[in-house]
């Protein structure tokens, strides 16, 4: 008889546990409808984003496939460790796992929007069998800044995010013709050229000289990359290492250039820190700027004789000047 007491317990107690999850887990939808939207006071400081300068990049301008994507979140607290990216019939979507199980619920816009919706506009997430939490959102665009609104499961909150799911993170195979500018594309004849470069990533206070100097042949293109410091010890590009060149003062190296006129990823390893870093950067070479080489130097050497030529022509205009004043002042 006890033992059948205990048993019965037991069973209740499971039934009771059981019961407490599946709550714990509908509750929360109920919620949503209507909950509150945390203010900034209730959030985490947002991470620093660099939103400037950014080319919307749609499904068109990609090929159809599933690529790995990087993805920058607007907070600490919405971790996303990996994400893949799915090309398919001119729309996008994005699978991300997440660092954490403490959200719920994600809504496509703000939290004030997602409060006035029903659980049916809700994408909830996934679990895989290794107990990770996953959500699918549709992607409007790479390089656009996404709102999106996470539901907490401990806050029972809304909570705003911005999301920017990176294009220069994917591999070059993945772009649709069209996309970027190739040296075929241009019809560049064998030759050197000059081209204005701009660096961006990392801290922002890397620099490089611009125009660089760009070697054609056969519509294979490369680019001097002259950087303001010594302390980077190889670059990348795709997968490929390149070492700097010996024997300069700064660190140069001759690398690819993929295609004209789209931020084109490398990567570059400094050693000015404690330890070396990896720092991932973009270089965007402007078509439109190209020239000869030797044309682009005599064209500066010319410039450079007039700035000159105008000078002496100043300083001998000066001392005309002092000498006939000296002369009015002779008795």
């Amino acid at each position: 008889m006890i033992k059948r007491m205990h048993k019965q317990a037991g069973i209740f107690f499971l039934m009771t546990l059981l019961l407490s999850v599946m709550i714990v887990r509908i509750i929360p939808a109920e919620e949503a409808e209507g909950a509150k939207v945390a203010d900034s006071s209730q959030m985490a400081a947002p991470v620093e984003m660099d939103l400037d300068n950014l080319t919307p990049v749609g499904a068109e301008l990609l090929k159809e496939g599933v690529y790995p994507v990087n993805v920058d979140s607007s907070s600490s607290m919405f971790q996303i460790t990996e994400c893949t990216l799915t090309v398919q019939d001119g729309e996008m979507t994005a699978l991300m796992s997440m660092g954490g199980t403490g959200y719920l619920y994600l809504y496509m816009g703000t939290g004030e929007e997602a409060s006035g919706k029903d659980a049916s506009a809700y994408i909830p997430y996934e679990e895989t069998p290794e107990g990770v939490y996953t959500f699918t959102i549709p992607v409007e665009a790479l390089d656009q800044p996404i709102a999106c609104a996470a539901f907490s499961k401990k806050k029972e909150m809304w909570y705003d995010r911005i999301l920017v799911f990176r294009a220069d993170s994917l591999d070059q195979d993945a772009f649709a013709e069209g996309y970027y500018t190739t040296a075929e594309d241009l019809n560049l004849s064998d030759g050197e050229y000059l081209a204005e470069v701009t660096l961006e990533g990392g801290s922002g206070r890397a620099s490089i000289e611009s125009p660089a100097r760009i070697v054609v042949r056969d519509f294979q293109a490369r680019a001097t990359i002259v950087w303001g410091s010594s302390k980077y010890d190889y670059m990348k590009v795709g997968d490929e290492k390149f070492e700097p060149l010996d024997g300069l003062e700064t660190s140069v190296f001759e690398i690819p250039v993929t295609g004209f006129d789209y931020k084109m990823p490398v990567a570059a390893d400094t050693t000015a820190m404690s330890v070396p870093h990896e720092i991932e950067y973009t270089l965007y070479f402007d078509s439109s700027t190209l020239q000869k080489a030797d044309a682009a130097e005599d064209a500066a050497a010319e410039e450079m004789t007039a700035e000159e030529s105008a000078t002496e022509a100043s300083a001998a205009e000066d001392s005309v000047s002092e000498t006939v004043a000296g002369d009015k002042k002779k008795p």
